[in-house]
């Protein structure tokens, strides 16, 4: 065989051709005019041996700069945490490494059982009643939040707050206009959604009122005050959150969230150059059948031994499609099988303990920062392990100039927001050491 990796031998091939009653490949194409046919060399390289090939392939590789040789205080979706050694370990494992979705609970009681406990940590960190098997990732799951919430109120018309990630908002808009639904954001106020606009906005038109929890710029939100704007106009109360701040700030359902969404990355889930990750979906049981996806559920067989099924599943691909209730037709097994393997590992104390790191490295890293000449913090709510900085000169002078020093000083604002022009949003994590947090704080202090 000349490439090893094509399993078609010459005695396949003649067999093919055989089977199809011609003599070559070429005969495949003798309906197409020789005229119009492309006579020449397409420019493409030529075939490199494998050696050659991993050789080029490990010199392109290597111009991307991982989190192993620069020292990061990006965030903005996607986190650097401390992911337990035996994540990886239990994940590598080839039952769950190949595994695909559990359609037939005879072979897969190991899979069915680890998203079931996958669901149980999700309700437990949300204060939900019920969660789903995942989602593919927590933009997308705030999309379908939204569109299973004008499904329930049978109206046409969502608020977000402009708090909220602006991809995820994007991804909003894509979707609502396939689905002839209005979306109307809610402005800021000291960086957060703008209560008094809110009331504004909400009417009896209303489905869903979407926040975020911590906010884009780390803030947290009065998810009290929300709800009850949102509930007075019974429109659907949805919360994004991220996972690994529920391990410390008061869970959404405590608040009387109808819906709860996020990205399970911070748990388990490297940044991988931004995905794939992990969406989840929790909801209260009153709309626990107009959840998209799928529920695994746990039962007892004939002889009363435990046992796991998929209790239910949206009919997306199977029968009465148009009754589906989502076009999500999958779930994300293998990173959602890490955030629990990663629950797991941590439990509640190591999980609250985390994040209480979080704010601690961040609250030290926002003080330090604004003691320096020219730099201000706009914002005076509580926040998690995100802050927004005013710079006194152009954020990505600050980028380019730190990233040559093997420090991604953060995220710039100005692009998705063109009033925090020379806003720097900084993310501080567990892995953050003071050493790293006071290094990056003087090269701020002799760029201003």
């Amino acid at each position: 065989m000349k490439h090893r990796y094509l399993p078609q031998t010459a005695e396949d091939h003649k067999e093919m051709l055989e089977f199809l009653g011609i003599k070559s490949t070429e005969e495949l194409f003798s309906d197409i005019p020789e005229e119009i046919r492309y006579k020449g060399e397409l420019k493409i390289s030529k075939a490199l041996a494998e050696p050659d090939l991993v050789r080029y392939m490990s010199g392109l590789a290597n111009k991307n700069k991982n989190l192993k040789q620069v020292t990061s205080f990006l965030g903005a979706g996607v986190y650097e945490h401390y992911i337990p050694s035996v994540v990886n370990h239990v994940i590598s494992r080839s039952e769950f490494y190949t595994a695909y979705t559990p359609y037939q609970p005879e072979i897969s009681q190991g899979e069915l059982q680890a998203i079931f406990e996958f669901q149980s940590m999700v309700c437990e960190i949300t204060g939900m009643e019920v969660a789903n098997s995942s989602m593919y990732d927590g933009p997308t799951a705030l999309s379908e939040a939204a569109m299973m919430a004008c499904g329930e109120t049978r109206r046409k018309k969502v608020l977000v707050s402009r708090a909220v990630h602006p991809e995820a908002r994007e991804i909003l808009l894509t979707n609502a206009h396939g689905q002839g639904i209005e979306v109307v954001e809610v402005g800021l106020a000291d960086g957060v959604t703008d209560l008094n606009q809110l009331a504004q906005l909400a009417d009896e038109s209303v489905a869903a009122v979407i926040v975020q929890y911590p906010n884009f710029f780390g803030q947290i939100e009065d998810l009290a005050k929300i709800e009850a704007i949102a509930h007075s106009k019974n429109a659907l109360f949805v919360v994004s959150s991220n996972p690994l701040a529920l391990g410390i700030l008061t869970p959404p359902g405590a608040y009387g969230a109808d819906v709860v969404v996020g990205d399970m990355q911070p748990l388990g889930i490297p940044t991988q150059y931004g995905g794939p990750h992990c969406g989840y979906f929790a909801v209260t049981n009153k709309l626990m059948r107009k959840i998209p996806g799928r529920i695994v559920g746990q039962t007892k067989d004939d002889q009363g031994r435990r046992g796991f099924v998929l209790t239910l599943q949206a009919r997306e691909q199977h029968i009465r499609r148009e009754k589906a209730t989502s076009n999500i037709c999958s779930n994300q097994a293998l990173n959602a099988l890490a955030s629990a393997v990663c629950m797991s590992a941590l439990g509640k104390n190591g999980l609250q303990e985390m994040a209480k790191l979080n704010i601690q490295k961040a609250h030290y890293a926002k003080n330090q920062i604004a003691k320096l000449s020219g730099y201000e913090i706009p914002f005076n709510q509580p926040f998690f392990n995100e802050f927004v900085v005013k710079t006194p000169c152009p954020v990505n002078e600050i980028l380019e100039t730190l990233l040559k020093e093997d420090i991604i000083a953060g995220y710039d604002l100005g692009r998705d927001y063109p009033e925090f022009k020379d806003h720097l949003l900084i993310a501080v994590t567990d892995l953050r050491t003071k050493e790293e947090i006071d290094r990056f704080v003087s090269r701020l202090e002799e760029l201003k």
